[in-house]
């Protein structure tokens, strides 16, 4: 769960139980704005994710939680797993209204609720997300809690991983327009935002089906050339196969392009990556990792990584980890694999679940094992880092870094001086470049 918040003049008024990825964030605050414009009220808004059966489970225990604290709201659910398994989250009692990934982002939505006491069937707000052929641009001015602020670029993927169902939550791939894109940037900006995070389900797909196919690495040019106040851009996760020469651009000569990507990998031998569907081979990610760092060698990756796919051998599996070693991966999110019904993952031989769980486990341990040697490449040097709420900080790679003596929203250098084997530490502050907006 990545948090929740509310809205309105009554701190009760709307709130929203948001998980999974910083797609969902946004979209988070797109549908509290239109839930408001709507006029609803006293209501738990929960955008729940289908990547792992984990993340799903956690969706329900959310929902009977909310009817618990707050009997007489009501409770809406929506996101990928609602999408996915609509009637499953309406047969629960605790929901009054599944809403569709598509439907969860229109006022009009949230005025036409059904009534208390319907039906399973009669809760359902659902369409058939492959019937979805663009995405609206949002306008979002501000994001709840946070100190950057994530855009909204693309949605959807075209492809077909074997292991993944989020396809059939967000639908195929569409673009927002680059001028759209522009403007919420611009528009951020005049909010007092200085960092911000384009994101998307298959980010690095971007524009392909708009006029002239503009990449996502030419769209990041033209926000930094054109809102020359944004002092960092970042990308969620991207598919480094997909990566052009603009990107490759920006990474080479654009400093405020920030040096840290999170890269989906999902796995380090080649056969499970065929049987994955994914379109690289590992020679492929570390030829990427390896140039990326000739061109910016401060640069820090992230990845994620899948533990215990079907078919997986030990020999498999410690090919994910030597992968790992040899990129360095600095920041490590490793998935037990989940099987998910009606991907053709999930119709392949399963491993027993004792052995997905220990080489998750293992392939964790090597990830902190990574994180900490990262840790301490960073020790002794003088970073720039943009304070946040509870005391913590972000690098431009990446990194935390506990500052407890920094407003939120504000930019400082420092030296850092150690860590604790999660984040770092500093002892002296070498200066601040400036205070920024307070979030």
């Amino acid at each position: 769960m990545s948090g929740s918040g509310s809205s309105g003049p009554g701190s009760s008024r709307i709130e929203v139980i948001t998980f999974g990825c910083r797609l969902n964030t946004y979209e988070s605050e797109v549908m509290k704005a239109e839930a408001l414009k709507a006029g609803l009220s006293d209501a738990v808004l929960v955008n729940t994710c289908a990547v792992t059966c984990e993340a799903v489970r956690q969706a329900r225990q959310a929902i009977r939680r909310a009817r618990r604290e707050k009997p007489d709201a009501r409770i809406i659910v929506t996101g990928c797993a609602a999408q996915t398994a609509a009637a499953d989250f309406a047969a629960m009692p605790e929901v009054d209204a599944v809403l569709g990934n598509e439907e969860k982002l229109k006022a009009d939505a949230y005025r036409s609720l059904p009534d208390f006491g319907v039906s399973a069937e009669e809760k359902c707000r659902v369409n058939d997300i492959m019937s979805v052929r663009e995405t609206a641009p949002q306008m979002v001015r501000l994001i709840d809690g946070h100190v950057r602020a994530f855009v909204q670029v693309q949605n959807g993927c075209d492809h077909r991983c074997t292991f993944c169902i989020i396809p059939y939550g967000r639908g195929n791939s569409r673009s927002v327009p680059m001028g759209a894109v522009v403007d919420q940037v611009r528009e951020l900006a005049a909010s007092g935002y200085h960092e911000i995070v384009l994101t998307g389900v298959d980010a690095t797909s971007y524009g392909g089906d708009l006029a002239g196919a503009p990449s996502l690495g030419y769209l990041a040019k033209t926000i930094l050339k054109q809102v020359p106040e944004i002092e960092r851009l970042r990308l969620s996760s991207i598919d480094s196969i997909e990566a052009d020469r603009h990107l490759m651009d920006l990474i080479a000569d654009e400093p405020r392009f920030m040096p840290h990507l999170h890269l989906s990998l999902q796995h380090g031998d080649n056969l499970i990556l065929k049987r994955m569907k994914r379109r690289h081979a590992r020679e492929d990610a570390l030829a990427f990792c390896r140039e990326v760092l000739r061109l910016r060698p401060d640069f820090a990756f992230g990845a994620d990584m899948i533990a215990g796919f079907p078919t997986e051998t030990e020999e498999a599996f410690e090919n994910s980890v030597r992968l790992a070693q040899e990129i360095g991966i600095a920041h490590l999110h490793v998935f037990p694999f989940s099987p998910r019904e009606g991907t053709p993952a999930a119709r392949m031989p399963q491993l027993d679940r004792a052995l997905v769980k220990e080489r998750a486990a293992r392939l964790r341990a090597i990830g902190e094992t990574l994180h900490r040697t990262h840790l301490e490449g960073m020790t002794g040097t003088r970073q720039i880092v943009l304070a946040e709420r509870g005391g913590m900080a972000h690098t431009e790679n990446f990194t935390l870094v506990k500052t407890p003596d920094l407003q939120p929203g504000t930019f400082a250098e420092v030296l850092i001086s150690g860590h604790d084997g999660k984040h770092l530490a500093y002892t002296s502050l070498a200066g601040t470049s400036g205070m920024r907006r307070t979030v």
